[in-house]
């Protein structure tokens, strides 16, 4: 098993790749983020191995592009459509993550997805409100971000 330190460095090179810059500076701010990423990450999970856990995370992040290219392409054809058959709205979605970090992560993980953002968390954390561009099939929302989202989330960070 790696040790944390070797984690630390391969998160701060994959940083560096992803921003096109590998200077010491920008190195450094990778590292500094890293040592973050794997503090939050080890805080809120319980024993799973680390590569299971980083595997876990990396289905995470692809699932997150995959829908992220999805919804770009479903908000411009409904942009792009002369019809525009759009039905906005807020609905509430029930949560099944608890953690703080949990319902952080899926709230934001929405919003940065076109089309949809997370507006309100219900004060006993138990309801997530989300205002969709669309909101002709509320139950099919909810069950995507069910089988998608959260569930990737509950497998990386939870029980």
């Amino acid at each position: 098993m790696m040790a944390r330190y070797q984690y630390n460095i391969l998160l701060a090179l994959a940083w560096a790749a992803l921003t096109g810059s590998f200077t010491l500076t920008n190195f450094a701010f990778g590292l500094l983020l890293s040592i973050g990423v794997l503090y939050l990450a080890t805080e809120q999970t319980n024993a799973l191995s680390n590569i299971v856990r980083l595997g876990r995370m990396v289905g995470l992040a692809v699932l997150f592009v995959h829908e992220l290219v999805l919804s770009g392409w479903r908000v411009a054809r409904l942009v792009l459509s002369p019809k525009m058959t759009m039905a906005p709205g807020i609905f509430a979605y029930p949560l099944k993550v608890d953690r703080d970090f949990e319902i952080t992560l899926l709230a934001n993980l929405i919003t940065l997805t076109p089309g949809t953002l997370s507006v309100d968390v219900s004060e006993d954390r138990r309801m997530l409100f989300v205002h969709a561009i669309d909101c002709s099939d509320v139950e099919g929302a909810i069950r995507d971000i069910e089988e998608g989202f959260e569930r990737k989330i509950i497998r990386a960070f939870g029980r």
